[in-house]
């Protein structure tokens, strides 16, 4: 196994766990994006209106999965969420999360 496997093997594990435990994915995507296609019964908040919507998110007190189209803006997201005190993780582009839903 190469340290790539090992790599994909623990976010895939960790994905899993989340979506175990109830996660909402949450699509950080431009509304253009969203409009485009997405994946069912994800929460749409764009990353640059993340701060100003962030108390929507502690107040469903739920793990959050965060994607967007390549996972450059869920990997931001993510990590502010976390600041917030929010357990979020970086689900990463939306094609690759669909294959844990």
């Amino acid at each position: 196994m190469g340290i790539f496997d090992f790599l994909f093997k623990q976010k895939s594990n960790k994905i899993k766990d989340y979506i175990s435990r109830g996660a909402i994915i949450l699509d950080v995507r431009t509304e253009r994006e969203y409009k485009s296609g997405s994946i069912k019964k994800s929460l749409h908040i764009p990353l640059d209106q993340l701060r100003n919507r962030v108390g929507e998110l502690k107040k469903l007190n739920k793990p959050i999965i965060v994607h967007c189209a390549s996972g450059i803006r869920s990997a931001k997201a993510s990590k502010y969420l976390n600041l917030e005190n929010i357990d979020a993780i970086n689900g990463g582009g939306m094609r690759n999360l669909k294959r844990y839903l």
